[in-house]
């Protein structure tokens, strides 16, 4: 009977153990369909009933920024200054001056600042004017008004243009200005909860010091802005310089003649300077003195004479 009952538990626990050992091979299976299942959805039909379903599947793919273009944000506007210097030749360098003015305004653009210097030429030579002129255009007129300015002037003489991206230290001063004026948001906020004095005083010192970095910050944003959108072209407009120096014989005598003039023209110069620096010394020291020597002179003619010793007459000696 022992036999019998030992030997029916044996047989049980054997058929539990398998049941067992089968879910769990079928537990994977259902996992691994799982995601199959949970990919889709289960839609009604057009009747609203629940009859015939629609399993619809979703790709991976799909899960990325499914945003329109129009929708996603544009890169960031490039951030480039440029600047141009040119050495012009022109036969009236004045009307040329006249004519880079009126490319600026043309341009939207103004002139900076204007100067004129006047060189006086060497001996025989003919002095000349030299104008110098900055002006500021837009960005996008920068090509325009440089290929005008050039043709303003008979030739180019040098040419330098410069461009310089900033585009990297923009978008960091906006990033740090965005921060700061956060911390400035908070702060305000932690001012209008402080209690005590010294807790306020330290929150306004920190204030300060926030709203002095942002006034920093944005002074650097509005340079970098004003020089990428506004280009900046100095033109110095100078003569055409002689290719053949017209030396000779002939100049050199008249150039000899012209420096004996100034020498004489300076020896002269120096005589009137020193009559004209003797006048008060004789003015004022000459004429007393020659009235007093001749006062002088007056009173000694006026003394009486000494008196002479009477002559003796001559006698002959006795003859003998």
């Amino acid at each position: 009977m022992r036999l019998t009952l030992t030997f029916a538990l044996m047989l049980a626990l054997a058929v539990l153990t398998g049941c067992a050992g089968a879910s769990n091979e079928r537990a994977p299976q259902q996992a691994a369909s799982a995601p199959e299942s949970s990919a889709g959805y289960r839609a009604a039909d057009s009747t609203g009933g629940g009859g015939d379903v629609a399993l619809k599947t979703v790709s991976l793919q799909q899960t990325e920024d499914t945003t329109p273009p129009a929708t996603q944000p544009a890169a960031a506007e490039r951030k480039i200054i440029r600047n141009a210097t040119l050495t012009l030749e022109a036969d009236e360098p004045a009307k040329a001056m006249q004519r880079v003015a009126s490319v600026a305004e043309a341009r939207d653009g103004y002139v900076v600042t204007s100067e004129s210097v006047r060189h006086v030429g060497t001996s025989g030579e003919k002095g000349y004017e030299v104008f110098t002129v900055e002006i500021r255009v837009p960005a996008a007129q920068f090509d325009a008004a440089l290929s005008e300015i050039r043709a303003a002037a008979g030739s180019v003489i040098a040419q330098k243009i410069t461009g310089k991206d900033v585009t990297e230290e923009y978008i960091d001063l906006e990033a740090r200005l965005r921060t700061q004026r956060a911390l400035e948001a908070q702060l305000m906020e932690i001012m209008k909860r402080a209690q005590e004095v010294e807790d306020a005083i330290s929150v306004q010192r920190e204030l300060t010091n926030v709203r002095t970095e942002i006034e920093r910050v944005e002074g650097r944003r509005r340079f970098l802005e004003n020089q990428s959108s506004l280009s900046t072209i100095s033109v110095t407009i100078q003569p055409p310089t002689p290719l053949v120096s017209t030396s000779g014989f002939f100049r050199s005598v008249g150039q000899a003649f012209g420096e004996g003039i100034d020498i004489a023209a300076a020896v002269t110069l120096f005589l009137i300077r020193v009559v004209l620096a003797l006048l008060p010394v004789a003015l004022f020291i000459g004429v007393p003195a020659y009235f007093l020597l001749r006062y002088l002179i007056r009173r000694a003619r006026r003394r009486p004479a000494p008196p002479q010793p009477p002559l003796q007459e001559f006698q002959p000696p006795p003859s003998a």
